[in-house]
């Protein structure tokens, strides 16, 4: 398994077909996609083994990046996910996450996605990544704001209000 960084409580890495049972235990709580849009998408361990497969190692095969598994140090266990994904419906890169509630409000989320931002910096082509973040879910407005990233645009998704959120990772030089 390819380790991408570290912070002092997590590990973050690319997700390997053995970590189907966390994706389906992280996805499982209903709280978890009640802003995502995509509730329902994953209630078996089959769905869970299809994420991995289809969407998060492809996208690694494709682009050299997607979402990567988020391991906390203490008990080796996979909590959720974090990191960028090339999202073609704005044609842009989008940083995004998922813990498990039991994992909520200690500051995870962000210093998860702070990694994902420094080694962007270090090691990827990125020059400005977005966040999309339905406007009634605070928690993940703080960690936007908490990334460093502006406000950018709000549009409507469905019954969602969605406001999106940039940060310049590179500037360009003439």
């Amino acid at each position: 398994m390819t380790v991408i960084t570290e912070t002092p409580r997590l590990i973050i890495r690319e997700f390997t077909l053995e970590d189907a049972p966390a994706v389906l235990h992280f996805n499982a709580p209903e709280q978890v996609s009640l802003y995502t849009g995509d509730a329902g998408m994953c209630t078996t361990l089959t769905d869970a083994e299809n994420i991995i497969t289809n969407i998060w190692l492809a996208e690694y095969q494709q682009y050299g990046f997607g979402r990567w598994a988020v391991v906390l140090k203490e008990t080796n266990t996979v909590i959720g996910f974090c990191g960028f994904k090339n999202e073609t419906r704005i044609n842009a890169v989008d940083i995004g996450y998922r813990l498990h509630p039991d994992y909520w409000g200690i500051g995870l989320a962000t210093e998860a996605n702070l990694a994902c931002i420094e080694y962007a910096k270090k090691h990827m082509d990125l020059g400005i990544v977005y966040a999309t973040v339905v406007d009634a879910n605070s928690g993940s407005i703080n960690v936007a704001t908490k990334l460093g990233m502006t406000y950018h645009s709000q549009y409507q998704d469905g019954e969602f209000t969605i406001n999106r959120y940039e940060i310049l990772l590179k500037t360009h030089t003439v």
